[in-house]
């Protein structure tokens, strides 16, 4: 459709058109007259259609109030007086993605569709929400999402207690996100950066009412907001409704939003923080060293691009002589390097994990004698165009995982447009592209590291170290602050506290209305597409293997993944076969050094990666196909290459460099303890499924099991060398058998024969064994762990497994699933809890769970989970709930996925032995749940939580405080 610059479209002015090849998009920005509102149209084929408005939100302090208003507004409004209308959608709607988003300085709210119908309806709601939320008349809003005092009764002690409080409590339970905040505060301590928008447990109570309100009433503007439209949509369709249902109710003002530059340091600036650890743990190799610097501004595009390589150049490859250097001096395990970019002033940082804060000046003199050296005898220039083309591949693939791309896009023009610079220069990338490879000819980086880097006063280094029992001094001081508070309190104002907590819990255990339900705008189940999209697999073979083709539009890049069954792999060499999906391409072959096979990986490849998976076939736990997975990318004409360094890796890789085999072991045990915490959710869920599941108890060894190997053979490095590099040859032999390899090759059809020409090549680097596969004895065990971190919050989770009860799978358990997490999980966990969420998982295989994270209670969890059948024989809604609850179920089997993607899928389809038939029997299982078959699911779950099956990964002193619950208890940091 032609549009005319200058012209008006319903009250918005078309300001600027710019086609943008590097998208395929014409980007078109416009203002709306009236309320001042920008917004910006990126026109293309893509039918997963993307919405959201973003506004300026700087914080002024670290109570959250951001934070907690992103959470809040969702919580009713004008149009929808429903307690959540977020959740309501998330039930009932097809979107591809709906969420919303605080960052350091903005409030995102982004939707996506594919359904026309449904995007519309899902764009009324936020916009509703965010202009007309009930904040305003519900005090209670805040006190749920935000913090309140909490008091059941005037003999109990006063508590804290609210979802956001608690989220950031469990955000703030790991080390590296405190290590982020300090950064920032070092930084930026005159700005909006210098707190925490997410919000700080130790300051979100001092957010009032007023405060709060005053925050949404200030920069919920159109005027200080942006609109952003993504897709194949009627754009004129899309004014119109924008202007008639919102904008036009609103007069353009001044909204002084404005981010605050920090002036630039006049000298280096040095900081020393601690942070817990339990008791119990080791406080030597735990401290962090952190030296950050701020470069420029985020309008500079061709800068942001090249230090995002430039970052990866130095600190991220294997070959990254930055990192190196660090690993070298031995100051501490691992080697971190970070690039901020969606900031007004972006930061570069260079972070030591595993070290003591004696190492501080040996930290700042290796970092500065290698930067020097560095620019004064240049980067290696292999390395340099190594990284440029990993870099130029993924800006052209444009895969973005589970995100739409329109909201990575969005995202991106924020980086610019938020800061009153053109929104579309962050999206066209050629021309910073021609310019940073210059890199290959001149000192181009050279000239950045001596600018940026070690002429730049405007530095901060920062100590993270490790202290004894600080969370346990804090909760006493906590528990001292409030039991003082509550002897301030008049007996009637404690009596109030204790009405306050009642009226608040009155509410949210009341439903809402029929009529405020209906407000919601819902599809219908004819509205879902009858027929689950069939995936294509051509079943092929080349050389004796066989290989699974998936002929699809890929942009002539292909996508080979090697699916070697690892059968024959003993038990006790399967701690091994992890270890070895962590080293392989990180070490080096016969014809090259580490450093230059990561060289010859960037320079030809999309990049090689390996996995360890574990398939059941089709309904039955008992029997598993584990795999060991080889992930590679290249553009078509590029497949000799990527087979050729491919052959290399799982052929030729030498593990007897014993100094680079224990870098490697430290790297991966310090990484391992850096997230270990963020990983609570899937950690407890394996652990507890492992008591009684076969693929669980497999999966096990690369989990909990594998931290707990890592970190003997980190302890003992010396002694157990030469057993590392035997066995790891051993499984290597195992492993890599044309015999156990199964291909997948997602392609176009035409390019397949590239693939041939190459495979044929690649084939004989395989050894032809045929033993017999080994057994595996895994005991089952009901040993219900308390396991025992220094964070603030729990991960509780209860499974059992449904097919051993009895049960067969039906595809109304995955409605079961939604109304789990989205209603009584939601409901009783999160709203009433306090916990961030609450989820449930059935699978066809029998496994179940449920789960809570970041969790402030325990055994009220638990007490939930055991509850479930109840709430289920109770279970009574309308046909128009139930269509609800069928919709947002099918929205998670309908996710777009990408070419790569769509071969994986099939490609663990054909493994599991699931054919079409039986993805369209479950379909239309879905589709036909009715709320009878929610409520016979009753006996399935009082069975399984019976089993009292249970795990929970949290807080030491809550575990140890309900000991009488577990079988074990285990400190699980080494």
């Amino acid at each position: 459709m032609d549009l005319i610059k200058g012209s008006l479209y319903h009250g918005f002015r078309l300001e600027e058109e710019e086609k943008i090849d590097e998208i395929s998009s014409l980007a078109r920005k416009f203002y709306h007259e009236k309320s001042g509102a920008r917004l910006l149209y990126l026109q293309n084929d893509d039918d997963n259609k993307v919405f959201s408005v973003t506004f300026r939100t700087p914080p002024e302090d670290s109570t959250g109030v951001a934070h907690i208003v992103e959470h809040s507004v969702l919580c009713g409004s004008r149009k929808f007086p429903m307690k959540e209308p977020f959740v309501e959608l998330v039930k009932g709607s097809l979107n591809t993605y709906l969420n919303a988003m605080t960052f350091p300085d903005k409030t995102m709210y982004p939707v996506a569709s594919r359904n026309s119908k449904d995007f519309r309806n899902l764009m009324d709601v936020y916009l509703d929400a965010v202009f007309y939320p009930n904040i305003y008349n519900a005090p209670e809003t805040l006190m749920q999402e935000g913090w309140h005092y909490e008091l059941e009764n005037p003999l109990d002690e006063i508590t804290y207690k609210g979802v956001v409080y608690n989220e950031m409590k469990g955000v703030f339970s790991s080390a590296d996100a405190i290590l982020e905040k300090k950064n920032f505060e070092s930084l930026f301590p005159d700005t909006a950066y210098g707190v925490e928008s997410g919000g700080d447990p130790e300051f979100i109570p001092d957010l009032t009412q007023e405060k709060f309100i005053n925050f949404h009433k200030k920069y919920y503007h159109p005027s200080n907001g942006y609109i952003f439209l993504y897709g194949d949509l009627d754009i004129l369709d899309n004014l119109k409704f924008l202007d008639e249902s919102y904008l036009s109710n609103f007069e353009k003002i001044e909204v002084n939003s404005q981010i605050a530059l920090q002036p630039v340091f006049k000298q280096k600036v040095e900081n020393v923080f601690e942070y817990s650890i339990a008791p119990s743990e080791n406080i030597e190799d735990k401290t962090f060293l952190s030296r950050n610097f701020v470069l420029g501004k985020a309008t500079n595009s061709e800068i942001c691009l090249a230090f995002q390589i430039l970052e990866y150049l130095l600190l991220e490859t294997p070959a990254a002589p930055l990192r190196n250097a660090l690993i070298e001096a031995e100051i501490g395990k691992d080697v971190v390097g970070t690039f901020v970019k969606s900031i007004l002033q972006p930061t570069f940082g260079v972070v030591i994990t595993g070290s003591n804060e004696s190492e501080k000046e040996k930290f700042i003199q290796v970092v500065d004698e290698e930067l020097k050296r560095l620019v004064r005898v240049g980067i290696d220039k292999e390395l340099i165009e190594a990284c440029i083309n990993i870099f130029e591949f993924t800006l052209r693939e444009a895969n973005y995982g589970t995100r739409p791309r329109g909201l990575v896009y969005n995202i991106k023009c924020m980086d610019s447009w938020l800061y009153d610079a053109s929104p579309f220069i962050h999206l066209g990338y050629e021309d910073d592209l021609v310019k940073i490879k210059a890199a290959l000819k001149n000192n181009y980086f050279e000239q950045l590291i001596e600018k940026y880097l070690l002429n730049n006063n405007h530095q901060a280094l920062v100590i993270l170290k490790p202290k004894h029992g600080l969370a346990e001094e804090k909760d006493e001081e906590l528990r001292k602050y409030l039991a003082e508070y509550k002897a301030s309190l008049s007996d009637a104002e404690i009596n109030e506290l204790v009405e306050q907590t009642k009226r608040l819990k009155t509410l949210q255990e009341t439903a809402d209305s029929p009529e405020a339900l209906a407000t919601i705008p819902l599809l219908t189940r004819q509205d879902i597409e009858v027929k689950s999209e069939e995936l294509i697999v051509i079943e092929k073979e080349e050389l004796g293997v066989p290989v699974l083709l998936h002929p699809l539009r890929t942009n002539a890049i292909a996508y080979v993944n090697m699916y070697f069954d690892t059968c024959l792999v003993p038990q006790e060499y399967l701690p091994y076969m992890y270890l070895l999906s962590e080293i392989l391409g990180k070490i080096s072959t016969q014809q090259y050094e580490y450093s230059a096979l990561s060289n010859e990986v960037n320079k030809n490849t999309g990049g090689i990666v390996f996995d360890v998976a574990v398939f059941t076939e089709n309904a039955n736990d008992s029997k598993y196909l584990p795999k060991f997975i080889v992930k590679g990318k290249s553009l078509v004409e590029k497949l000799p290459q990527l087979l050729n360094l491919t052959e290399q890796i799982i052929a030729h890789s030498r593990f007897d460099n014993s100094k680079r085999m224990k870098e490697l072991i430290q790297e991966i045990k310090s990484n391992w303890d850096m997230n270990l915490f963020r990983r609570g959710q899937q950690l407890a869920t394996n652990r507890v499924l492992s008591y009684f599941s076969p693929i669980a108890q497999y999966n096990e060894v690369g989990m909990l099991a594998f931290y707990d190997f890592v970190a003997a053979l980190e302890k003992d490095f010396a002694a157990k060398s030469e057993e590392v590099y035997k066995n790891l040859e051993i499984v290597a032999g195992f492993i890599f058998n044309k015999e156990n390899l199964l291909v997948s090759v997602t392609v176009e059809d035409e390019n397949y024969s590239e693939f041939q020409k190459a495979f044929s090549e690649f084939h004989s680097c395989l050894a032809s064994t045929t033993e017999k596969p080994a057994v595996y004895h895994f005991e089952n065990s009901h040993c219900n762990e308390g396991l025992m971190t220094s964070g603030k919050v729990q991960y509780v989770v209860k499974g059992a497994n449904f097919r051993k009860l009895g049960y067969p799978y039906h595809g109304s358990l995955k409605v079961l699933e939604t109304i789990l997490r989205y209603d009584y999980l939601w409901t009783r966990v999160r709203v009433q809890g306090g916990a961030y969420g609450g989820f449930a998982r059935l699978e066809r295989n029998g496994n179940m769970v449920l789960g809570s994270y970041r969790d402030p209670n325990l055994k009220e969890t638990l007490t939930v989970y055991d509850e479930t059948a109840n709430y289920l024989r109770n279970f009574s809604v309308d046909q128009r709930e139930m269509t609800k609850y069928v919709i947002g179920t099918m929205s998670q089997l309908d996710t777009p996925l990408t070419p790569s993607q769509k071969g994986e899928r099939a490609a663990n389809n054909y493994i599991r032995n699931i054919s079409q038939a039986m993805i369209q029997q479950e379909r239309d299982e879905i589709l036909a749940t009715e709320q009878s078959d929610i409520s016979k699911l009753a006996d399935l779950m009082e069975d399984a939580m019976k089993q009292n099956y249970l795990c929970v990964l949290g807080n030491e002193q809550k575990i140890k405080d309900n000991g009488n619950l577990f079988q074990h208890i285990v400190n699980i940091l080494k």
